[in-house]
């Protein structure tokens, strides 16, 4: 791509392809909004991780139209990206189409067996996570809820407001 020399040519390639890659990355981020980087939803994940995919293989590229065809992509992917989420504020049913609703594993202390059933979450996996949030008494558990992005948040102490779980079907 740049040298006769092969490890100059690598070098080259590393050094350059990396800097576009980056600067590339960087102004599509600054166009689209830095939700891009964020994974509020499965589809956010997906780019997230599609994402860095795309810009390693940009970097690995040996000739011009696989580094184009790689920031295209990228491009391509973010822009989908704000697309969809353009289109999720805009319309409810949009949303509810590709979007899974958060879900009750625990409520007031007690597991929800058919919950976890449905998401396939272990009682093991839930447990790890009422350790890591400093739960100390099962009847502190106000609520444990699987996220719309995989995350589980546990929410406990002695009062539960209704703002937090507005939209949740309460088992």
């Amino acid at each position: 791509m740049f040298f006769e020399e092969t490890w100059l040519d690598i070098l080259a390639r590393v050094v350059v392809l990396s800097a576009i890659g980056i600067v590339w990355v960087t102004l599509v981020i600054r166009l689209v909004g830095l939700r891009s980087l964020s994974k509020m939803t499965n589809f956010d994940f997906v780019v997230t991780v599609a994402s860095g995919s795309l810009l390693a293989g940009s970097v690995q590229a040996t000739e011009w139209t696989a580094f184009a065809q790689a920031l295209g992509a990228l491009a391509a992917l973010f822009g989908l990206q704000y697309l969809i989420a353009q289109l999720r504020q805009q319309s409810e049913a949009f949303e509810d189409a590709i979007q899974n609703g958060p879900i009750f594993l625990m409520w007031d202390g007690k597991f929800i067996e058919n919950a976890l059933d449905i998401s396939r979450v272990a009682k093991d996996d839930v447990i790890a996570k009422l350790r890591e949030a400093n739960v100390l008494d099962m009847g502190q558990v106000r609520a444990v809820v699987l996220e719309t992005t995989g995350d589980i948040s546990v929410l406990h102490g002695d009062h539960l407001d209704d703002d937090l779980v507005d939209g949740i079907e309460r088992p």
